[in-house]
């Protein structure tokens, strides 16, 4: 099959020649998976779609820079997650200082995560506080390391880690609330 253009070839091309069908089809093919990305990164379902709708202009004012080389969801999805980050920093929002020592992380020793739907677990982070939020999308879901994670938010990596390790108490929290059961209390 040498020769052989692919679909998303043929969508990528037709984005930089401007034409508006497949702008839309491309948008279309992208929109729910970085939709999903965009309500990890905010609190509510209008400030993920201006994320979207920003991320997706700059995808599409920097498609010429799309070299090729690895998948075209994934250059899209850092796009929308740099997005998602630049909205954060926009809004000012300040990350609680917490040393490291002091936070702890508590093992409930349940698996009820397990048993929770996707939409139950979004909920979730989405009440975390904005710098809790961020560092564990970022870390959790993006798998960014805590070095990479202070770079990006001009933080060190220690408070990248204090962050993490409440927003996940933070978590752990929440669902031990919606179980119905105590925090930490022995069955």
């Amino acid at each position: 099959m040498f020769g052989t253009i692919s679909e998303e070839e043929k969508l990528v091309k037709g984005c930089l020649k401007g034409q508006p069908e497949a702008q839309e089809a491309l948008y279309k093919k992208y929109y729910r998976t970085m939709f999903g990305i965009c309500l990890r990164y905010t609190n509510d379902r209008d400030t993920a779609e201006d994320v979207l709708q920003e991320g997706f202009i700059k995808v599409f004012r920097n498609l010429e820079n799309f070299s090729g080389q690895g998948s075209l969801e994934g250059w899209i999805r850092r796009i929308i997650v740099n997005t998602a980050l630049e909205q954060y920093r926009k809004k000012g929002a300040m990350y609680v200082m917490v040393d490291i020592e002091e936070a702890r992380h508590r093992d409930t020793g349940h698996d009820v995560v397990s048993l929770m739907s996707e939409a139950e677990i979004l909920v979730l982070v989405q009440d975390l506080p904005d710098g809790y939020r961020t560092i564990f999308n970022l870390y959790a879901i993006e798998g960014y390391n805590h070095r990479e994670i202070g770079e990006l938010l001009g933080i060190s990596e220690g408070t990248s880690k204090s962050q993490f390790s409440r927003a996940r108490q933070t978590l752990q929290e929440s669902i031990m609330k919606l179980t119905g059961e105590t925090y930490g209390k022995a069955k």
